[in-house]
């Protein structure tokens, strides 16, 4: 009997890299143009079009998918509550602001200067979203993902605002409404930037989960409280700001696996960043596969896609009990 409590989670963690795999394979293979894996080594369209599109493409959702499932971790780490994430606690939204700003007054500046900017208001933002949290009443958790969706909303309202007053509404709305189809060789590199913060994540995991518990008690176990919160906000905001300039706001990926994961696993952030990581890269890469076979050869944006399916994951951890309460 001693063994069967590792037999679960044992399984449930190779299922989870065979599928993985599986959605590699299927990404790699789907789309509009023709594409076999026989012909990589006979057919040198058939590996341009690996190595210019298809690869890159997978690539970007893998890293979108895991880098967004843990910014949505630290944030309900820092929040210490189960129900924010990136674009519900206006944090992506203030990365579009960064970029609307640069687009109206540097619109030659280089993508790497628009992600900077984006991550410094998205830095702005999510501090002080985090700074107004901190002080809503705490016997009421259901307030904060409420504060956030309006906090969110408003800067999102200042955006597409701006947006219609200097015809940019088009423009605007590549990065509110997240896809794929746009990312080839060339427009996806920033995006291992993202892989960057997964192991700084990794490497003060054990810090980040002391936070959770609270200022005090952290403290008093001798965490640096406000240095690590520092860090985790930096953490979140330039992975939104990387994904919200690469591919766009992708919803609900940040809320749902860190809480279908922790049901699973636990809340020790040093185990489950790992299975986070691939179940978000799973979660996103699912969905845009998805996106691409509902209406072959056209695509439905990858932000709709995960807008259906985390809905009904959120409704379903709304009426599910956690193994772990």
């Amino acid at each position: 009997m001693t063994g069967m409590p590792c037999a679960k989670p044992q399984k449930t963690k190779l299922a989870a890299c065979a599928a993985f795999v599986v959605l590699v394979l299927l990404s790699v293979c789907i789309g509009a143009g023709e594409f076999s894996p026989r012909g990589l080594f006979t057919d040198p369209q058939a590996l341009e079009l690996f190595l210019v599109s298809r690869l890159p493409r997978t690539v970007a959702a893998v890293l979108t998918g895991a880098a967004l499932s843990i910014a949505g971790l630290i944030m309900q780490a820092l929040v210490r509550n189960r129900f924010v994430e990136p674009s519900t606690a206006g944090t992506a939204q203030s990365a579009s602001l960064g970029i609307l700003i640069m687009t109206l007054f540097f619109p030659g500046a280089a993508l790497a200067v628009k992600t900077l900017a984006a991550s410094i208001l998205a830095l702005l933002g999510t501090s002080l979203f985090l700074a107004m949290a901190h002080r809503l009443p705490p016997a009421q958790p259901y307030l904060v993902p409420l504060f956030g969706l309006v906090y969110g909303g408003v800067i999102g309202a200042v955006v597409t605002f701006v947006g219609w007053q200097t015809e940019l509404l088009q423009y605007i709305d590549i990065w509110t409404n997240g896809e794929f189809s746009g990312v080839v060789r060339g427009r996806y590199e920033l995006l291992w930037g993202t892989a960057v913060m997964l192991v700084v994540a990794w490497r003060v995991a054990d810090r980040l989960t002391l936070l959770s518990l609270g200022r005090d008690v952290s403290i008093g176990l001798g965490l640096g409280y406000q240095r690590t919160l520092q860090l985790g906000l930096v953490i979140v905001s330039v992975i939104s700001a990387l994904t919200v300039t690469i591919v766009g706001i992708i919803p609900f990926v940040g809320l749902v696996v860190p809480n279908l994961v922790s049901r699973i696993m636990g809340d020790n952030l040093r185990g489950t960043i790992p299975w986070v990581a691939l179940s978000g890269a799973a979660l996103v890469l699912s969905c845009d596969i998805l996106g691409r076979v509902i209406r072959y050869p056209y695509e439905i944006p990858v932000a709709t896609v995960m807008g259906v399916v985390g809905a009904f994951l959120f409704l379903y951890l709304m009426f599910q009990r956690s193994a772990h309460a």
